[in-house]
């Protein structure tokens, strides 16, 4: 004799977010808690941001919340501050800058934004240059008024416009001297004309800096007979 088992589900009180009804079934899973281990980490000083800026007596320094404006004998720059440093002024007439808040991006700003009024400083008063040689056979630069004109082996001159804030000088045709009062944007500059001509490694050709090691490689040997 054949019995019939009937089977009812009856629903859980707890209900799991990764279960639910299906076909008229519904499953539940038990609950479990989950620990997390909380590390509090600690961010140490920047050894770079905690230095003092000297300030030259040529140099005027005007701060407006977070931010500033430097003035010299070469040019102006400016710079706003992120919230997580702040910028004070020493009795001894030195800048520095702290953090405003603890946290590891503050730490990261910290060092960036000492640097960079540093080279701001730097640059109102003394100047930034970037210097490039040219080597290779009939390579060579010109100024003609406000452009640089290089002469790479291409079958035309190469004829870049120079920045107002930029100062651009040729050495014996091969000798290129970049200056200005931003370094960021003497350094810019100076790539761009590398940039034409990176030197080769074989024979060292191209447009390199003047502090620059090439690191030479040797060339492919001929057929031994």
């Amino acid at each position: 004799m054949a019995s019939s088992i009937t089977t009812t589900c009856q629903p859980s009180p707890l209900r799991s977010s990764f279960f639910g009804e299906k076909k008229g079934f519904l499953a539940s899973s038990p609950v479990t808690h989950i620990g997390f281990w909380r590390k509090n980490v600690e961010c140490k000083e920047s050894r770079i941001g905690k230095q003092p800026i000297a300030v030259p007596a040529n140099v005027s320094v005007t701060m407006d919340g977070q931010d500033l404006n430097v003035k010299g004998p070469l040019g102006q720059l400016s710079i706003t501050y992120p919230r997580e440093v702040i910028l004070q002024r020493e009795e001894s007439g030195s800048l520095r800058v702290r953090k405003a808040v603890e946290s590891r991006r503050a730490n990261q700003m910290h060092g960036l934004f000492r640097t960079l009024t540093d080279n701001m400083v730097v640059g109102v008063s003394k100047g930034f240059d970037k210097r490039l040689q040219l080597v290779g056979v009939g390579y060579r630069a010109t100024v003609e008024g406000r452009d640089l004109v290089l002469n790479l082996g291409f079958s035309h001159p190469v004829r870049m416009p120079i920045p107002a804030d930029l100062n651009v000088k040729v050495e014996e045709n091969t000798r290129v001297i970049v200056s200005g009062y931003d370094k960021s944007s003497v350094g810019q500059f100076a790539a761009s004309i590398r940039s034409w001509r990176p030197p080769e490694p074989y024979k060292g050709k191209g447009i390199k800096y003047a502090d620059e090691i090439i690191r030479r490689k040797e060339g492919k040997a001929g057929k031994k007979k």
